[in-house]
């Protein structure tokens, strides 16, 4: 006989998939990618392993990067620029992978746009809101495509939060608790100074949670903001290298209490280290039930462990568990090229559109500025 976890279990059967990988292989992307550091090295695998792309061009600031980088992955009659100006002005391109550190982000994506040229964005979209808002107005007067690197959306558990909510399951949604963090994992590189990186663990990993959240309940649009921000570790010796920890101004921790339309509250906190493993799991309030997602690191692609939904049937406090789901086929990384491009050959949406993404951004320009300011602050946004 079926239990009651049984028959609200059977609601939530993960999607059957196709696994194989279809694409209509005529005439090959013509395909550049700006900024060759680390996060490039999963641009390029996904795209040699797309067989309707051709990487022609390549752009980096650093003298000799960028021809060691391709070099590297045996990629061959690239033509190599020193900036990304010089190769949008010299090369007819379909698309870029924009892959530099965060303060570059804006100007690169508009430039790309305004040269006609469809952009797959790296996260953080940018580092402020009004950056923000530059890259929408050039994306919409060149009508290009323009997605950002969200792959953990791709994961099929991150899908089913999503599915939860919207079944109605939770009813209506009020509170929300999010973000993550790491005992002790701080970067280093360009990460840490907010000329190249603009912000810190915020930008990093913070709009990883915000999105897994925001993605669930359909993007509503934040409305205040009071935070916190903190660099007690990075700038600490006796956490970090002297040399780290001398040149580090940006964000290790942040915390913020978000009011979101729709009278949603949002409870946030991020960290790149702290005495302590996790800040909380991630629960999604109803008020017909609740979603609580294991401490994760969701950065990562996934969540951290089965999920549990805490709901009354027939006057009973019951809880029903959501198993892990497998990830069928290729990796998340591949599954966001692969959308990318198919968006860019059909003409269709893009698959994580800026409409979404500029309210994560706003909050975290929201963030940063009401922990400068140590007070709450109202987010204004403007329509493109």
């Amino acid at each position: 006989m079926a239990t009651t976890g049984d028959a609200v279990l059977g609601q939530f059967k993960p999607t059957e998939h196709n696994d194989s990988e279809e694409c209509c292989c005529g005439k090959k992307l013509k395909v550049g990618i700006i900024g060759t550091g680390w996060i490039a090295e999963a641009h390029i695998e996904s795209y040699l392993r797309m067989p309707d792309v051709e990487i022609v061009a390549g752009a980096d600031l650093i003298d000799g990067k960028a021809e060691k980088f391709f070099k590297r992955y045996g990629v061959e009659n690239v033509r190599l620029y020193p900036d990304h100006k010089s190769m949008l002005d010299a090369e007819e391109l379909d698309a870029v992978s924009v892959c530099t550190y965060n303060a570059t982000h804006a100007e690169c994506t508009i430039d790309a746009l305004n040269k006609g040229v469809n952009v797959l964005l790296e996260k953080p979209m940018c580092v402020t809101l009004e950056e923000g808002i530059e890259i929408m107005k050039a994306e919409k007067k060149s009508g290009k495509i323009l997605s950002i690197g969200f792959q953990p959306r791709l994961d099929e558990n991150m899908k089913m939060v999503k599915k939860i909510v919207e079944s109605g399951a939770l009813g209506e949604i009020y509170y929300i608790q999010t973000g993550g963090g790491r005992r002790r994992g701080i970067p280093g590189s360009t990460f840490i100074e907010k000329r190249t990186a603009g912000i810190g663990a915020l930008g990093d990993i913070g709009c990883y949670s915000l999105d897994m959240v925001l993605n669930a309940i359909g993007y509503p649009k934040p409305l205040t903001v009071s935070a916190y921000t903190s660099n007690f570790f990075g700038t600490s010796t006796e956490y970090y290298p002297p040399e780290d920890a001398n040149r580090f101004d940006v964000d290790d921790f942040a915390a913020a209490f978000i009011r979101l339309e729709g009278g949603i509250i949002l409870d946030f906190r991020i960290a790149w280290a702290m005495h302590l493993d996790t800040p909380g799991d991630t629960i999604i309030m109803g008020k017909k039930g609740s979603l609580r997602i294991p401490s994760t690191d969701c950065w990562n692609g996934s969540v951290g462990g089965p999920m549990t939904i805490y709901h009354d049937v027939a006057g009973s406090q019951v809880q029903t568990t959501i198993p892990i789901i497998e990830n069928r086929g290729p990796g998340l990384f591949d599954k966001k090229i692969r959308s990318f491009l198919d968006a860019v050959k059909n003409g269709t949406e893009a698959p994580v559109p800026t409409s979404q993404i500029i309210y994560n951004q706003a909050i975290i320009d929201g963030i940063a500025r009401s922990a400068a300011l140590n007070h709450e602050i109202t987010l204004e946004i403007p329509e493109v």
